[in-house]
């Protein structure tokens, strides 16, 4: 793979010097929070005109939005049947085809001429942990038929021969899907945002909001701002001001690992290009810097620190590609997801002029350009595709309550997912014994000649007799079947004349002759 993930300028790396907003400023789209979702925002609305300022508490890309693998392929966090139970099948094709529409817009901006050394590489593939043939047949003629979106399905065969561990089933390819560097894209965004003339303050926390009226005010440590509207793209950590926004979102840290360069046997045990993630969302990698597997797998509601989690990392590559035995994990990262109670994003004007982009759980990246874009447009252009975001509203995430049954319920889930996974390896290797021995037994049979008897060739089997009449009421008395298998007794002299005639080469003689 030719980007190098660990690889940040100086910029990413903040030795530029971050600018603070330390004077009052008015605007026409104030974004809070700069992150994936918010310098999306920024640089639709600078593109298409307007005045936009960026306040960022920490630096650019902090959080889960610098410290992401940067898989970009189409859905969301809700799984597609649930999104169409849920709204119906015509509301769910459409959110479908925004989330594609996103996507696109990653891959144009995640260009060599805009963003150097970006490359992307194309090709997504989800695995099962369990043997799901029918379902994922059917899986795939409604992402092919009903939601115009290109895959492939592989079989177990296919699977393997990419990925060399009995622990993947079938899978879904995507090759329209593709992967970048995580860290890379998130500064390029905030660089593109800046040539388009969108104005971005780190290190500029919000003290407080006040969205009444026309001209909307936010007041910073050193300056107060003026802005027609409000973006609220801060995730779980929008702060004091906005803690009842903050608390519609669970907290879930994902961590992940980059490990020492394996050099070619990891080509050999792993021989697909691009990312793959399987089907319980419990493992995501890839292969990076060309011989580095970087693994995201550790999920937790509390916050640690990421080097605590290489062991986890270390454990379960080993888990999944036992053949690559125990690797180095020389880098660690992690950041928090905001994930609602519902699965799908907050997208949408809460009141006139103040709006939300955040709960974009694990599907990031083409979510938060999709919100991007329909925000900016919804703001400048009227565009209203954001009702359909309706059905999905603000609700309360429990809180401490929450965090911990969202643990209980992610350890319920990794649990189930290797329990399912073990049943169907045991189903797997006990068919492959069931054939093996079955295939020994014929072997037997072949070489000890008691396969199934055939008749002698020419010899005609003998007419069955007529059943005897019943000695009384006229009914007949079925006479008990002859044992299978049993020898057709032959007269001596046909015996002796069948051998002859096979000696002889000539035909079977008739009887009596």
């Amino acid at each position: 793979m030719s980007e190098t993930f660990t690889s940040v300028s100086q910029e990413e790396a903040g030795l530029r010097d971050r600018v603070r907003l330390s004077f009052d400023l008015d605007v026409d789209i104030c974004v809070i929070g700069a992150g994936l979702a918010g310098l999306s925002i920024a640089l639709e609305a600078a593109r298409l005109g307007a005045s936009v300022a960026v306040l960022e508490g920490r630096h650019i890309g902090w959080n889960a939005s610098g410290n992401q693998l940067g898989t970009v392929m189409p859905g969301f966090a809700l799984p597609l049947t649930d999104l169409i139970e849920r709204i119906g099948f015509e509301d769910a094709r459409e959110l479908w085809t925004l989330s594609k529409e996103g996507a696109e817009l990653v891959r144009a901006n995640a260009t060599e001429a805009n963003m150097p050394g970006i490359a992307p590489d194309n090709g997504v593939l989800e695995v099962s942990n369990v043997d799901a043939g029918d379902r994922l047949i059917s899986r795939l003629q409604m992402l092919n038929e009903d939601f115009d979106t290109e895959v492939e399905g592989w079989q177990v065969d296919r699977v393997r021969e990419v990925l060399r561990t009995d622990r993947y089933f079938h899978g879904v390819y995507y090759p329209r899907a593709f992967q970048v560097d995580g860290r890379k894209y998130v500064h390029g965004l905030a660089a593109l945002a800046r040539r388009a003339g969108a104005r971005i303050f780190e290190d500029t926390p919000v003290v407080s909001i006040d969205h009444s009226g026309i001209r909307k005010r936010i007041v910073t440590p050193s300056a107060r701002l003026r802005a027609s509207h409000i973006v609220l793209a801060g995730n779980i950590h929008l702060g004091a001001p906005l803690r009842r926004l903050s608390e519609t979102l669970l907290p879930v840290w994902r961590y992940a690992g980059i490990t020492a360069p394996l050099g070619e046997r990891v080509h050999e045990i792993i021989a697909f290009k691009g990312s793959v993630m399987d089907s319980d969302g419990v493992d995501h990698f890839r292969i990076v810097d060309g011989d580095r597997l970087m693994w995201e797998s550790p999920e937790t509601t509390w916050s640690a620190r990421p080097q605590r989690f290489a062991g986890s990392v270390r454990r379960r590559i080993r888990t999944i590609f036992p053949d690559l035995g125990n690797v180095e994990v020389t880098e660690t990262f992690g950041g928090a997801t905001g994930q609602t109670v519902h699965g799908m994003p907050q997208i949408g004007q809460l009141r006139k002029g103040l709006w939300v982009a955040s709960g974009f759980g694990r599907q990031g990246m083409n979510t938060s350009a999709m919100a991007g874009q329909m925000i900016a447009r919804s703001i400048l252009w009227g565009d209203e595709r954001w009702k359909l975001f309706s059905p999905f509203e603000l609700v309360w995430a429990g809180g401490a309550t929450g965090r911990v049954a969202g643990q209980l319920v992610g350890i319920w889930g990794r649990a189930s997912s290797a329990a399912a996974g073990s049943l169907a390896r045991y189903r797997e290797r006990a068919k492959v014994k069931d054939r093996q021995r079955e295939a020994r037994l014929a072997e037997a049979n072949r070489a000890a000649g008691t396969g199934p008897r055939r008749p002698l060739a020419g010899v005609r089997p003998r007419p069955a007799a007529p059943p005897k009449p019943a000695a009384q009421g006229g009914q007949h008395r079925a006479e008990p079947a002859p044992p299978p298998n049993k020898l057709i007794e032959i007269p001596p002299d046909d015996v002796t004349s069948v051998v002859k005639a096979r000696i002889s080469g000539r035909g079977l003689p008739a009887h009596g002759e």
